[in-house]
């Protein structure tokens, strides 16, 4: 076992938020504004009461871990509202998915800008140690402002390939839970899934893991217990095969 690694592992494929940069609470708050916005809006217009977005109750099962649009398209959905797509290029203001994914990216980018970004450091030191022991190494993202903010975090460098929205919207691959953006990460690195190890925090990211048949699927859990939800434990319902609340906790276990 290397790093905590089963034997076999050539290469290591991770997330972004959640698991190597503080932005998912930069991403939550930006849906919550996005989404609450709206629904305001929609209640108004047809006179059912408003129900905010709740963060620990919406957030990760609809929308953490997808693309934009997947996103807005699956809370929506729970929702009951059903908008047209639209198009990648529509306007923040438009009323289609791809509109109010589109304002939600606008949101996060104002928060970027003010806040900066925020890294893990137990998640650099184990992707540091990952490269020192020649393990490939790439970022798989739905974010498509991954380039970014590796490079306002300065951790750029530490790897070989990034996989991220703006990639899976050219290459037409469907996003988390689906496996694709995993499959061309271990593909961009020369490897086959059995010889790639997948570090997500989301639950549609281990599913992707675990449906792509990677040698190894590591959840990380950065929440603990929300309300009634174990995170933990649902990780693990979904497929994965350990679960560390810090990357630097599998330096322990080498």
């Amino acid at each position: 076992m290397t790093l905590g690694l089963p034997d076999g592992i050539r290469g290591c494929l991770f997330d972004l938020d959640g698991v190597l940069t503080r932005t998912a609470t930069v991403h939550a708050a930006a849906w919550k504004q996005m989404f609450d916005e709206f629904l305001r809006a929609h209640a108004t217009q047809t006179g059912e009461a408003f129900v905010p977005f709740d963060v620990d109750d919406d957030y990760g099962p609809y929308v953490d871990g997808r693309t934009r649009a997947d996103g807005t398209r699956t809370f929506l959905a729970s929702r009951g509202i059903h908008l047209s797509d639209g198009d990648p290029d529509d306007p923040p203001s438009a009323l289609t998915v791809h509109g109010l994914g589109n304002r939600k990216n606008e949101l996060v980018l104002v928060r970027l800008a003010q806040d900066g970004v925020e890294v893990f450091e137990g998640s650099v030191r184990f992707v540091k140690a990952v490269r020192d022991h020649g393990l490939r190494r790439a970022v798989v993202s739905s974010s498509a402002n991954t380039a970014q903010v590796l490079d306002v975090a300065g951790i750029a460098d530490l790897f070989e390939a990034r996989i991220d929205g703006l990639v899976a919207a050219e290459r037409h691959l469907p996003g988390k839970p689906a496996p694709d953006m995993f499959l061309a990460g271990a593909e961009s690195l020369g490897l086959v899934p059995a010889h790639a190890a997948v570090f997500e925090d989301a639950l549609a990211g281990v599913e992707a893991g675990r449906a792509g048949g990677f040698g190894f699927v590591v959840g990380v859990d950065r929440v603990g217990q929300v309300g009634q939800v174990d995170h933990a434990a649902a990780l693990r319902e979904h497929g994965a095969d350990i679960v560390v609340s810090d990357l630097a906790e599998l330096l322990d276990r080498a």
